[in-house]
């Protein structure tokens, strides 16, 4: 049995065995890898590709993750800060627009979530047949649990890497890998429909690093897997790094669809913004997930690196999604056992 045979009757092999496979890459037919991660998803949710309305809150952070550009010490960053109204009235145009998730998107910002739990409510009380999705970083549990408790369906906290050394060196000091990886599990023992995840091509990544990261991923098994490739910011200590590339991303995603066929699996910003036709190609590697941005125009920018495409759910994306042979479903889309 081979490596790829291996992973779709097991759904995981080792690191040394993800190790093996990733450096095979060049070499493995990318049709045929496509195509069976698409037979896979198909047999899991059909050609629907979900839509959700990204709502970028905030970019106000605490953090100083050192590859981002909204980390807390960058005095260039251009800030804002949503207020609850404010969010409000963008789920709203995004559900007369047809969504049915809300993904609520920002810094770790301490004012922010004050109101948090009021937006949720707010949301699950006049829109009771959508979900929220939340994705706000590391929080004491007491707090992820008031969330869940006021309607909040989905958290979306990438692991960004299952190397320890390799955390550390993307951190400043007082992050870390441990810490994050108590909040999925914080975030699992909820109820939280749980998103894991990780940048391809961050400085200082092995190919070790990746297959750690697959390893991790496959053990896990969260229901959603946010992966996209590294781009710089010009206001960080990582701006002369060269971006991550699109076709090692796309046989990761790949990768990952075979491995857990009922992943809900996302055609990153990041993608679209490297490649005209990301989106398109992400789908047809596995993913059936797309998030067009529903943020109110503003002064301040959602800016986690350069270049960051807005992607819209207009008739461009309608024809991306349908060139990779399937269809736009704007309903909840979430995630099957």
């Amino acid at each position: 049995m081979d490596l790829l045979d291996k992973l779709e009757k097991e759904g995981t092999l080792s690191a040394g065995e993800f190790l093996s496979l990733y450096r095979m890459r060049n070499a493995i037919g990318r049709e045929k890898l496509f195509a069976r991660a698409r037979r896979l998803r198909d047999t899991a949710y059909g050609r629907d590709v979900y839509l959700r309305a990204l709502v970028e809150c905030t970019s106000f952070c605490r953090c100083g993750c050192l590859y981002c550009g909204i980390n807390a010490s960058n005095r260039y960053a251009v800030r804002y800060r949503l207020s609850p109204d404010e969010v409000i009235d963008a789920a709203g145009r995004a559900y007369r627009a047809g969504f049915r998730t809300f993904v609520l998107q920002g810094g770790e910002d301490p004012v922010f979530v004050k109101d948090l739990s009021t937006i949720i409510r707010h949301l699950k009380d006049s829109f009771p047949d959508a979900a929220v999705t939340l994705s706000f970083g590391e929080w004491p549990e007491p707090l992820y649990a008031e969330w869940k408790e006021a309607g909040a369906d989905r958290y979306l906290l990438r692991h960004e890497t299952a190397t320890a050394g390799h955390f550390a060196r993307l951190h400043p000091a007082g992050q870390t890998l441990e810490h994050r990886l108590s909040c999925l599990q914080a975030l699992r023992r909820l109820g939280y429909q749980t998103g894991a995840g990780f940048m391809v091509g961050s400085p200082f990544q092995s190919e070790e690093d990746v297959a750690r990261d697959l390893a991790f991923l496959s053990s896990f098994r969260p229901e959603m897997a946010g992966i996209g490739p590294f781009i710089p910011h010009h206001d960080t200590v990582f701006a002369s790094c060269g971006a991550g590339s699109v076709d090692d991303t796309l046989f990761i995603l790949a990768l990952i669809r075979i491995a857990m066929p009922n992943v809900l699996l996302p055609a990153t910003t990041a993608l679209a913004t490297l490649s005209p036709t990301g989106t398109r190609d992400g789908i047809l590697a596995g993913a059936n997930v797309v998030m067009p941005n529903m943020t109110p125009a503003g002064e301040g920018r959602y800016e986690l690196y350069d270049g960051k495409k807005r992607q819209d759910a207009g008739e461009a994306m309608r024809k991306e999604i349908e060139a990779a042979g399937c269809r736009m479903a704007m309903v909840r889309g979430d995630y099957r056992d």
